[in-house]
């Protein structure tokens, strides 16, 4: 198993910190609250009795992927939100593009920071 180099160790630690602030974003206009946010869970069929545990849940869930020693936990999690996400948007007719790119640079931050993955998903070299 060839080990991680320093260069792209930091460029995965950059793209996992970059995806994390965007999940920190969402939750804190969540905690935050406003017409908008009322606005968009009425247009996705969501009560706003969601707003609060939904806002938790996605810091909860960046903060365990963060962490180097749950990294690989947290970004499971990330991606069962992430699914989610996906699943309301379908639901009501929106894009869900935005969704699958964050989901693969969550992976992809993730397995360029981890070398624990490089061995439980090998990829082929020519």
């Amino acid at each position: 198993m060839v080990a991680a180099t320093g260069y792209m160790v930091w460029v995965g630690r950059v793209i996992s910190v970059l995806v994390s602030l965007v999940f920190a974003m969402s939750a804190f206009m969540k905690l935050k609250g406003g017409a908008e946010v009322t606005q968009g869970m009425a247009h996705l069929g969501l009560p706003e009795s969601l707003i609060m545990p939904l806002a938790i849940l996605e810091i909860s869930c960046v903060v365990i992927f963060l962490i180097p020693a749950t990294s690989v936990l947290g970004a499971i999690l990330l991606t069962g939100y992430i699914g989610g996400a996906i699943c309301t948007h379908l639901r009501v007719g929106d894009p869900f593009f935005l969704q699958i790119a964050l989901g693969i640079f969550v992976w992809l931050g993730l397995s360029l920071r981890e070398n624990r993955l490089k061995g439980l998903i090998p990829l082929r070299t020519l």
